[in-house]
């Protein structure tokens, strides 16, 4: 038994994912989401609640959270930035805006501000390619950004 349980919303929810997909393994990932969306992140306990759930073993529900980067294996701010990597942005600055984003929050990539507020994570693709350099801030794209344009941003996340 663990001391993780969804709230009577969300419990709702898992029940609609498991009627989408033709066996509990095939919903694995949508009902991970949906525990990081209340948890924040996908704990020990979050693991042996949907290993449980899903009458799969904690070591495969462990390996699917390890496999994808969207999945928050420790607490995270309030807010994540994800700064985009590949080629297109790479070439359109992106090192510039990650280097900003790091001397303006304090903070490396992988790394959470001190006041919870903000975690900046780097991502191989974003699927921006045409409006590099952009960054991703929680569900919400930013291109074509300048420094300016990102001073903006994270003076609104860090508000």
């Amino acid at each position: 038994m663990t001391s993780f349980a969804l709230s009577p919303e969300r419990e709702l929810e898992f029940e609609k994912i498991l009627a989408r997909y033709p066996n509990r393994q095939a919903a694995c990932i949508p009902v991970l989401h949906l525990c990081q969306e209340q948890n924040g992140w996908v704990s020990e306990d979050v693991i042996k609640w949907v290993a449980e759930r899903l009458d799969l073993s904690a070591a495969h529900v462990q390996g699917v959270v390890t496999f994808y980067t969207l999945f928050n294996q420790q607490p995270v701010g309030k807010h994540q930035v994800w700064v985009c990597q590949t080629l297109s942005c790479a070439l359109a600055g992106a090192d510039r805006i990650l280097h900003h984003c790091e001397k303006r929050l304090g903070i490396h990539a992988g790394e959470t501000t001190k006041d919870g507020k903000v975690t900046l994570r780097t991502a191989e693709c974003l699927a921006s390619c045409g409006t590099a350099p952009m960054i991703q801030v929680d569900k919400d794209y930013h291109e074509n950004l300048t420094t300016e344009q990102v001073d903006a941003i994270l003076d609104r996340l860090t508000r």
